[in-house]
């Protein structure tokens, strides 16, 4: 029996800018449905890799493949469209606009209609802009934003900011979904309701994901296997146990402190 083709693989990457490297022979693989943490110090190159697998950057050595055809070298939207999404550590909203209109932006690449049909408003283009007002009304509700709808998105709490840029995510309907520290500013509370609903975007959804987090409670709580970055090479890769106990990684990372702390 063949092995199953990984949802994404990323085989001996290196990033290199002039005479800085970034990322250095770095090997990634999520299978579909997992869920995986990418976990390592400021500088270890986590950004870097998402802005590589994303399109951002075209890596300078190595392959990357999503369900085992080559996307290194495509543009973002591209990669995009074969369901790859991503959130990013700085919020980044349409702050003018409302809560629906910033989620029924990311319909954008999944219209099916072109100019013609749009200029003309016909019956295609109008069951299509039905199906996007449902579905955007769906993930508003199940996300618990429904009655938020029409209020522009600067006026969100942090916490609902947060949960907005998930769903813009999701409506492009990823198979691999990327979020970068999502946790970041976020209060004891609003962490456990985080941890809540990446599990249940997981299930629910059938999402692979690949988190970037730094709040090691988050991580530890949710992942079934962590890599750990260190200095754009990868340190250490095993189940939250397995790197937790890793003598490298407490201490290029997590401190004997902090290693106590999460086993408490």
């Amino acid at each position: 029996m063949s092995e199953e083709i990984p949802l994404l693989e990323a085989k001996n990457c290196s990033l290199r800018f002039g005479g800085i490297a970034a990322l250095t022979n770095v090997s990634l693989r999520i299978n579909k449905g997992e869920l995986v943490g990418l976990i390592g110090p400021n500088g270890a190159g986590k950004t870097s890799l998402f802005n590589i697998l994303t399109g951002v950057y075209r890596p300078t050595e190595g392959r990357i493949l999503f369900e085992g055809s080559p996307i290194e070298g495509l543009p973002p939207h591209r990669i995009s469209n074969l369901g790859m999404a991503r959130t990013f550590q700085n919020i980044r909203l349409f702050s003018s606009l409302n809560v629906r209109m910033n989620v029924r932006t990311s319909f954008i690449a999944r219209l099916r209609n072109g100019l013609v049909h749009t200029v003309r408003r016909g019956r295609s283009f109008r069951s299509e802009e039905e199906e996007i007002h449902e579905e955007g009304n769906r993930l508003l509700a199940y996300f618990g934003l429904e009655e938020a709808a029409t209020q522009p998105s600067r006026s969100l709490a942090y916490g609902d900011q947060r949960r907005l840029e998930i769903v813009r995510a999701l409506a492009t309907r990823p198979k691999l979904l990327l979020l970068d520290e999502p946790a970041a500013g976020m209060n004891p509370t609003e962490k456990e309701e985080l941890k809540r609903l990446i599990g249940q975007i997981r299930s629910e959804f059938g999402t692979a994901i690949l988190l970037v987090e730094h709040d090691m409670k988050v991580v530890m709580g949710i992942c079934e296997r962590l890599v750990v970055l260190d200095q754009g090479r990868v340190l250490s890769e095993g189940s939250p146990t397995e790197v937790r106990a890793d003598r490298k990684v407490i201490a290029a990372y997590l401190g004997e402190s902090h290693a106590q702390e999460v086993e408490s």
